[in-house]
């Protein structure tokens, strides 16, 4: 049967955003242990057994794939210690957590998310991606705009610059791409999802229209990745 929440989950985390506070979480650990966590570790799961048919290499241990509630409050003006939805991130198990691009998604206690690209590259990865973008923009372009993707994706993600970065000419054929500071795309789902059995597949249906461009993006990381060949 498969995995969703309980509305007690959906409880929960709308409970977390009013009180966003130690006490309160503390108080009610046994609630989010069973109620969100327990069923977000299983959805991982079962999105690994699908990915095993059309993305392999992105299939990751449950508890590796999801990230924690706390957040990272270090270098943050916002100090609240949780985040108020659970979320994981799919990449290849061959490249570091932070490298290329990736499947991610959350339920929180306003709706569900679900996004496909790269979105936090460091300057070497973008780079990367730029360059192999501008010898591939055609491709990347008629992903880009296939109807069924942008049906179940709507959303770009890019966070574009004013300009083509230096090192690029500003007539250069792949220059949307180019001024991009992230590829991707994403879509936000209705709460009430959530609780039904059709998260499963809402999630996975999503991930797989979605994956011809996150391998697209990830290709100058895998070759890298590659061993050499020795000739003798």
């Amino acid at each position: 049967m498969p995995t969703h929440f309980t509305p007690a989950a959906i409880r929960f985390l709308k409970g977390l955003k009013r009180n966003n506070d130690r006490n309160w979480f503390n108080d009610r650990k046994e609630i989010f242990e069973a109620e969100v966590k327990a069923p977000w570790l299983a959805l991982i799961d079962e999105v690994n057994h699908a990915l095993a048919d059309f993305a392999p290499d992105y299939m990751k241990p449950a508890p590796k794939a999801m990230f924690r509630i706390y957040r990272d409050t270090r270098f943050s003006n916002n100090k609240l210690p949780y985040k108020t939805h659970v979320g994981a991130w799919w990449s290849p198990a061959s490249l570091p957590k932070t490298t290329g691009a990736g499947f991610y998604a959350h339920v929180g206690a306003d709706d569900i998310v679900v996004a496909a690209g790269a979105f936090m590259s460091q300057p070497d990865q973008l780079l990367a991606i730029r360059r192999h973008l501008q010898q591939n923009h055609e491709a990347m372009r008629a992903l880009m705009n296939d109807k069924k993707l942008r049906k179940l994706m709507p959303d770009q993600e890019t966070q574009p610059m004013t300009r083509v970065p230096k090192g690029f000419a500003n007539d250069d054929p792949a220059a949307e791409y180019l001024r991009d500071r992230k590829w991707g795309v994403s879509v936000t789902l209705p709460l009430d999802v959530a609780t039904t059995p059709k998260l499963k597949d809402e999630l996975i249906k999503r991930i797989r229209i979605a994956t011809p461009m996150v391998t697209l993006l990830n290709t100058p990381f895998m070759a890298a990745k590659a061993p050499r060949k020795t000739f003798f």
